[in-house]
């Protein structure tokens, strides 16, 4: 169902979403069914003249089955839900593919700051490539991002990809993704972190293998130049 509404631009997304779906489609389904029961005994314990309230205490096994047996379904529908959950938990924040590209993420208020590996793949080389509120990145490469706050409490938010990281002040976050998308997508800071909380966002693009060569061959002779001039 999200799908319809966002696109799903890593790896991930669609797991990300079939466990956000599997919630909404139960919860969804407990929350009609009780409504309409509840509703129904409304209309049909009404007030009527010359019929006397009764009054029900809930002591009697067949009242009791009416919150027992249901109990127990929802129960089994959350074993479903956090067997989904911890799945994809474990895929995403818990094991970190081996080949990967590292990436630098530092948040400040109120911008990012972004550190790419140059041609020679490794960061804090003199070949890096640091940019300001743009992100680049390459189809279908996995990436290993290192996250951290110059400041106050931020947030590292691509809604297209499902990711939403907190960046804590003190602690470098590791963490992965994998673009699979073509394009240009909105960056945010999903953590209150000050008056301009809302007037930090930023870029990611995704490009082709191609086109990402391309931009690294453009920009990284300038960076590298920077760094060595006196």
């Amino acid at each position: 169902m999200l799908e319809a509404f966002m696109l799903q631009a890593s790896s991930y997304a669609a797991d990300i979403d079939f466990v956000v779906n599997l919630v909404g489609v139960l919860v969804g389904f407990w929350f009609f069914l009780c409504s309409g029961v509840f509703f129904y005994f409304i209309f049909r314990y009404r007030a009527k003249d010359g019929v006397k309230a009764e009054w029900i205490t809930g002591e009697v096994k067949s009242q009791k089955n009416w919150v027992f047996y249901p109990h127990l379904l929802v129960l089994v529908c959350d074993v479903f839900i956090l067997a989904a959950a911890i799945r994809v938990w474990v895929d995403v924040k818990q094991v970190i593919p081996e080949e990967n590209t590292p990436v630098r993420i530092v948040s400040q208020q109120w911008a990012w700051t972004f550190v790419h590996p140059g041609p020679d793949g490794e960061l804090d080389t003199p070949d890096d490539i640091t940019k300001i509120d743009e992100l680049h990145l390459e189809t279908n490469r996995v990436y290993r991002y290192e996250l951290s706050s110059l400041d106050v409490m931020h947030d590292f938010s691509v809604p297209v990809f499902r990711l939403k990281q907190d960046a804590i002040p003190g602690r470098i976050i590791q963490g992965w993704f994998k673009p699979t998308m073509a394009g240009e997508f909105d960056v945010q800071c999903a953590e209150m972190c000050g008056i301009g909380h809302g007037l930090m966002p930023a870029r990611v693009y995704v490009e082709s293998p191609e086109q990402h060569a391309m931009w690294m061959a453009q920009h990284a002779p300038k960076s590298l130049a920077a760094i060595t001039a006196p």
